[in-house]
This record gives structure tokens, C-alpha cells and sequence, in this order.
């Protein structure tokens, strides 16, 4: 466990590092037309679009994108049964069928590039509902838990102390709870079969994944105007 919390903070030292200086036209900086990103409700341009507030967060229509299927092939890999995961990604038992059927083929990457401001919000949210489903009520949807921002310094701040929160619970989480299957109920993916030392290192896994995306979007954002002079 000390290796999986060390791993995080070092993870949260660099990405709070990388974050500093985040300006509001950065965070929403759209580098390719049709990316996912928050919008205002009334201008969302995806289907299920969600969100408490006036701005949401894109989501599209249930299905599992191309470039997905290595993740769905991890899944069954793990254990997960094709109903869960047919139930995570919202789509049809057949549906997974399929893709594991073609997994290990050629697929063009359909997959949508997303803003600095959907992959911030998207690790919010899961932090949040990760949260709330493991030490909190276990009652509120974590798709409605964050009110999303179109300012990068207010979002910042709001989603640091969601990440504090969170290391601090999982800092005080007995070995007999790390063990245990079901102490996460976080209602999206496996995390109700799964010991709750595998969802800590889930989220461990997700956040270093997500930032190192984040990271990447600033290095363009920085040499935009020489890269599109080309």
C-alpha cells in the first residue's frame, strides 16, 4: 500500500507543477475541430452531455470507440464478465461480443480528442464519485457531484481538494479494507468486484494517464501558432 500512495503523491507533485499558469483560453483550447470538451447546456454538441450545472461535460452516444477495444480486452482479461462490462460502457451484451471478437485486428482510432477542460473534469468527477461510493453515503451520482467551470484557476481549485480528500481517506484505509471486495460501490465499471487495493491502483492509473495527456495538450497549446504555420 505504501508504494501505491508514494506513487500518488509523487504523481500529484508533478502534475500540480505542470498545471501552474493554467489560463482560462488554454484549458478550453480546442487544437482540432469536433473535440469533446464543457460547454454551456444549451450549446452541448453530444447527446449525453452531463452535468448539475450550466455547463456540462461531452458524452456521446453509448458505444465503445476503436480505439477502445484493447481496454475492453483488459477488462475480460481481468475477470469482468461480458454483462459488467457491457453495463460500464452503456452498450449491448452483444456489442462487447463483437468487439472481443475483433480484438487484436486493425481498427481506425475513432476515439475523440478531448480539451485540457474534459480530461480535468472527467478525473474529477471519478474522484469525486470515487469518493463518495467507497468513504461517503454511497447515494449521489458521480455525474452530478462536480459543477463544472469555465475557469481553469476556480476548476483547479475545486479539483485539488477533491484529490485531497480523497488521499487522505485512502491514507487511513486498514489492510482488512484493502482487501476487501465491495468497499468501492462506485457505480461505474468494476469496482464492486474488485478488492479496493485494485481500485487504488486504478485511480492511481488513471490519473498519471490522464495528466500525461493534459501535459501533452500544453506543450501544443505552447508551440501552437510555429505548428500551424507548417
Amino acid at each position: 500500500m505504501s508504494i501505491l500512495l508514494e506513487q500518488f503523491d509523487k504523481a500529484t507533485d508533478m502534475a500540480r507543477a505542470r498545471l501552474s499558469g493554467l489560463g482560462d483560453e488554454e484549458y478550453l483550447w480546442e487544437p482540432v475541430p469536433g473535440c469533446w470538451s464543457i460547454r454551456r447546456r444549451g450549446e452541448a454538441v453530444t447527446p449525453r452531455a452531463f452535468g448539475p450545472g450550466e455547463w456540462v461535460l461531452d458524452q456521446g452516444d453509448p458505444d465503445i470507440p476503436a480505439g477502445e477495444y484493447a481496454e475492453v480486452a483488459r477488462q475480460a482479461a481481468s475477470g469482468m464478465s461480458v454483462e459488467k462490462i457491457a453495463e460500464d460502457w452503456s452498450v449491448s451484451v452483444a456489442r462487447v461480443e463483437e468487439v472481443l471478437a475483433h480484438t487484436g485486428e486493425p481498427e481506425p482510432d475513432d476515439t475523440p480528442l478531448t480539451t485540457i477542460a474534459w480530461r480535468l473534469s472527467h478525473l474529477h468527477y471519478e474522484f469525486a464519485g470515487g469518493w463518495e461510493w467507497a468513504f461517503g453515503e454511497r447515494r449521489q451520482d458521480p455525474k452530478q457531484m462536480v459543477d463544472f467551470t469555465p475557469s481553469a484557476a476556480v476548476a483547479l481549485e475545486r479539483f485539488w481538494e477533491t484529490v485531497d480528500r480523497w488521499r487522505t481517506a485512502v491514507g487511513g484505509v486498514t489492510e482488512e479494507e484493502l482487501d476487501t471486495i465491495g468497499f468501492s460501490q462506485y457505480p461505474y465499471g468494476s469496482d464492486p468486484d474488485d478488492p479496493f487495493v485494485g481500485v487504488i491502483a486504478g485511480a492511481n492509473l488513471e490519473f498519471v494517464h490522464h495528466m500525461a495527456e493534459i501535459a501533452l495538450l500544453r506543450d501544443l497549446w505552447r508551440i501552437r501558432h510555429a505548428w500551424s504555420g507548417r
